[in-house]
């Protein structure tokens, strides 16, 4: 089997990849590293849940750095008009971190959670991966785990996870809910249609 370090933003997400990435022979590390997650209740509540799964499956757990005032002066400046440029800065900040800890521990492969819900930029997360990745010499294992986004969603309620509505970062929560609220009015709108 393979090492590979699998940065994951929360439990639910790494399901899949997890399982997918063990039927191709990989043998994954879960890298935690999300400097973003605001606020500090929702990023422990989300930590809290991936050192419970993690622990259950007996898959190892590596708490990296983050640094959340630096994410406030490099990250959060973009602001929420510019949801692909800071969604960019966001991935390498992260990713960045993950490529450094799989350097150190001896890793030759990484690949993120990032990419596995359908409401992320999976083309720009994958090319900071690659970037990234390459730049320190690992071989980034890029995998579309989007299709299996459902069966996360499905298999996470059966375990009983904990479920987040938003990415993580403010700008994400208030997108999130303006998006939630725009559907709400849809459903009411057809039916009084």
């Amino acid at each position: 089997m393979t090492r590979l370090l699998l940065h994951a933003c929360c439990a639910p997400c790494s399901l899949e990849p997890v399982r997918l990435l063990c039927e191709e022979g990989f043998e994954p590390t879960i890298c935690w590293t999300n400097p973003n997650i605001q606020p500090v209740e929702e990023h422990d509540r989300r930590l809290t849940e991936l050192r419970r799964w993690c622990a259950v499956e007996g898959i190892p757990l590596i708490e990296a750095e983050e640094d959340a005032a630096r994410w406030e002066r490099s990250v959060a400046p973009i602001g929420a008009e510019a949801r692909e440029r800071r969604c960019r800065a966001c991935y390498a900040m992260r990713l960045a971190e993950a490529c450094h800890v799989a350097e150190r521990e001896g890793f030759t492969h990484i690949a993120t959670t990032l990419a596995v819900s359908p409401y992320q930029l999976f083309e720009s997360c994958n090319e900071v991966l690659c970037r990234l990745a390459s730049a320190r010499g690992l071989t980034p294992v890029i995998r579309d785990f989007r299709p299996w986004y459902p069966e996360a969603t499905r298999r996470s309620r059966e375990l009983g996870m904990y479920r987040q509505n938003y990415c993580g970062c403010r700008f994400s929560a208030a997108e999130a809910a303006l998006d939630r609220a725009r559907l709400r009015d849809e459903r009411r709108a057809a039916k009084k249609h």
